[in-house]
């Protein structure tokens, strides 16, 4: 019950704060609700042409949409303007036309990513189109909540669907069953949970580290096409080989603490559970949590590398980056404190079989292999 109200609260911290971008002309935090899009063009450019014509066209469904055409040819404030987003949203490759949204920069027309960004960045998702209904999986009403949208709610359920099943991987839960199964044998459940517990938090503490200081160097270095191709490849060569142990496990290359590194692991462990001193036992827990977590990063490195990536381009506040990286890691410590939770209060041994892990490899490998095909081909999905 804690845990879930400790979701809720950052769930509510994270929402009510605008996601919003700086701009020179446009000051869109001051707005309530976010309908103009800025078009920067040249006369010359035929793509520009069908650009504003599709816009036209959508203004017409959504009267709302305000379109706001900046030619750079002949306008220096519209070329300067031009030249300033470029730079704060480091793109390499400028050309026209290119679009200003909500807080949103991007370059190049394609009518349904055009459409789908629209929709993704400003608040037409909400809204009905002209003469029309409104589409129940866009917008939905909830008591005392008022109307709600998909766009709204997008970005913590990525958050929490991630989280949970970057937590679901063999590597700690192995870790993690071993201690709870000789834990088990002490019989003293404040004992247990206090060793266990301590375990998990500190697996929670490292991960949350390792997910700030992928953030950071993203925030620092931004974000490139090229860049995003490269972990793109990473995540697709990390998934396939987790599908790979699915089919033919521990065969060839995998990921996973390896078989060397086991024997003085357990020893580790074993060694906890025979402290007498519970000082001494929290400690040495404490440092089988770091190398445990250190090994793991190896299984999944291309999930937070991923998720990171996705938070560094909403643009947030420095208080929502970490409250969104917190609450990820809730959601990746959240099975193995419901599994610590049983075990203690069942006082039963429960051991991760081969085929469980297999699954879990599967489960994983194709949800990397998916987010690595997206950020390939389609990174405007994800963003």
């Amino acid at each position: 019950m804690k845990l879930l109200l400790i979701l809720g609260s950052l769930i509510g911290l994270i929402m009510p704060l605008p996601v919003s971008g700086q701009s020179q002309a446009t000051d869109y935090k001051a707005q309530d609700q976010c309908f103009t899009v800025e078009v920067f063009s040249k006369k010359s450019c035929p793509h520009c042409q069908d650009a504003y014509q599709f816009l036209e066209d959508i203004a017409k469904t959504y009267p709302q949409l305000t379109v706001v055409k900046r030619d750079v040819e002949d306008n220096q404030d519209n070329l300067q303007h031009f030249i300033w987003l470029n730079t704060r949203y480091q793109i390499d490759m400028p050309g026209v036309p290119s679009f200003y949204a909500c807080g949103q920069f991007w370059v190049g027309f394609e009518p349904s990513v055009t459409l789908n960004n629209l929709l993704l960045h400003t608040d037409l998702a909400g809204k009905a189109p002209l003469n029309q209904h409104s589409n129940p999986e866009q917008s939905i009403s909830l008591p005392f909540i008022g109307q709600i949208t998909a766009g709204q709610y997008g970005l913590p359920l990525f958050t929490l669907m991630t989280g949970l099943l970057d937590g679901f991987n063999p590597c700690a839960m192995w870790v993690l069953m071993f201690l709870l199964s000789l834990l088990v044998n002490v019989r003293d459940r404040k004992r247990m949970l206090l060793i266990a517990g301590t375990f998990v938090i500190v697996s929670g503490v490292v991960y949350f580290a390792f997910m700030a200081a992928w953030l950071n160097l993203f925030l620092i270095i931004g974000i490139s096409r090229n860049i995003q191709v490269v972990i793109a490849l990473v995540a697709l060569i990390v998934g396939s080989i987790n599908i790979k142990d699915y089919f033919a496990f521990k065969q060839g290359i995998t990921l996973g603490i390896p078989e060397s590194s086991k024997a003085g692991l357990y020893e580790k462990v074993r060694g906890i559970v025979q402290a007498k001193n519970i000082s001494t036992a929290l400690f040495a827990v404490v440092v089988v949590a770091i190398l445990v977590n250190l090994l793991e990063l190896i299984c999944t490195a291309g999930l937070p590398a991923i998720y990171t990536q996705v938070l560094t381009l909403q643009q947030l506040q420095p208080m929502q980056y970490y409250a969104y990286l917190l609450l990820y890691n809730l959601a990746y410590i959240f099975d193995d404190a419901l599994m610590v939770g049983v075990v203690v209060f069942t006082l039963q041994k429960y051991k991760l079989s081969e085929r469980q892990g297999r699954w879990l490899k599967l489960i994983s490998g194709c949800f990397i292999l998916a987010l690595g095909g997206l950020l390939l081909l389609k990174p405007e999905y994800l963003f």
